[in-house]
């Protein structure tokens, strides 16, 4: 079931943005070696809305910023209840495979590197979360936002139910 969550505008966002790695480059030309710099950013406002950019440039500075400017283009809504996320989720994306499970209050958020850095940036303060595959920071930023995308609003699973939001937890 494709969830189309993508946001309109982002002037009005506080968005935070966190640096998860960053990739130097070399190139071998004539004249020696050319470095340049990767860096995949993600950025969020820390109430459900999150979104990853990536950016290249010849310095550190520039490539951070590009990455924001390409995050802020890309920005997904997530829904967070009470501090976690609604249920449990699996997502891929190429050789990243990752798990995100509600937790309780106080468990604080497990999990490691990139997966981090997003939930983090959605705002969600309490998950447990395990990656599979891969650790590559792209493809695991990539399949933990994939991830978040899937996840179904309680308020809406209950209304196509016909039900209360409590009922949904209870049964």
């Amino acid at each position: 079931m494709a969830v189309n969550n993508k946001v309109k505008s982002t002037n009005d966002l506080e968005l935070k943005d966190r640096l998860v790695a960053i990739n130097r480059v070399t190139k071998v030309t004539k004249g020696g070696r050319t470095f340049s710099f990767a860096a995949i950013v993600v950025v969020g406002n820390e109430d459900g809305i999150v979104g990853w950019g990536l950016g290249k440039a010849g310095e550190v500075t520039t490539a951070i910023a590009k990455g924001v400017e390409a995050a802020k283009k890309n920005l997904v809504k997530v829904p967070v209840y009470k501090g976690t996320i609604p249920h449990e989720q699996l997502a891929k994306f190429g050789g990243a495979q990752v798990f995100i499970k509600p937790a309780t209050t106080g468990t604080g958020v497990k999990a490691g590197g990139a997966m981090r850095a997003v939930l983090e940036s959605v705002g969600v303060t309490d998950v447990l979360a395990k990656s599979k595959g891969s650790s590559n920071p792209h493809n695991l930023v990539k399949a933990t936002i994939a991830a978040l995308c899937e996840l179904r609003d309680p308020a809406m699973v209950a209304q196509n139910r016909g039900i209360s939001v409590e009922k949904v937890f209870k049964g």
